[in-house]
């Protein structure tokens, strides 16, 4: 009875311990512990009773024995496909993977590289441009000053024309004013 007793207290400690994890679906393994532990549950609580035959303990401690041979059998089996695994295919396929991505990666540099000249072209040209059309502002401003300049020179030789013209109107109405009293004292 008292290994019955020290039985449930460890059934309690480990349960407490599955519910400390999170929730998933049960193991083929779980099921079988869970179902073992059942069966130990109701034999601890249906005592045998006077009437069993010792051939019928024999029965249960043998399907007891199988039980447990077959859970080892599923446990040696799950061992055993574990190091069956191809090591040798999941490495060569994580390499071609490795290598896929490494050629997806310099595809990427190379293009990445391509648009970078592509901006750069593009931001010399601007700048060709900008400074193309900057010097040739700069050129029209100097035929502009220098326009500028040539009808300010032509504005003051008009106005010195302009002058010259009085000048040369006053200087011939002196002619001929001096030319009249010339010719009135000649008389």
């Amino acid at each position: 009875m008292s290994s019955l007793y020290t039985r449930s207290k460890e059934y309690t400690r480990s349960r407490k311990a599955q519910s400390d994890s999170p929730p998933s679906s049960p193991s083929p393994i779980a099921k079988t512990l869970r179902h073992e532990r059942l069966s130990r549950l109701e034999a601890a609580t249906n005592p045998p009773s006077s009437e069993s035959s010792y051939s019928d303990r024999a029965a249960s401690r043998a399907s007891a024995y199988a039980r447990r041979e077959n859970r080892l059998a599923a446990l040696s089996s799950r061992a055993e496909e574990e190091s069956n695994r191809d090591y040798k295919k999941l490495y060569e396929s994580a390499l071609a993977e490795n290598q896929k991505l490494k050629t997806k990666l310099q595809e990427a540099q190379l293009e990445l590289a391509d648009i970078k000249s592509k901006l750069e072209k593009a931001a010399q040209q601007k700048q060709e441009k900008t400074s193309d059309r900057s010097s040739m502002l700069e050129m029209e401003k100097r035929e502009k000053r220098a326009l500028e300049r040539k009808l300010s020179e032509m504005e003051e030789e008009m106005k010195i024309l302009t002058e010259l013209k009085s000048d040369n109107q006053r200087l011939k109405d002196e002619n001929g004013a001096l030319i009249r009293v010339i010719s009135k004292l000649s008389k």
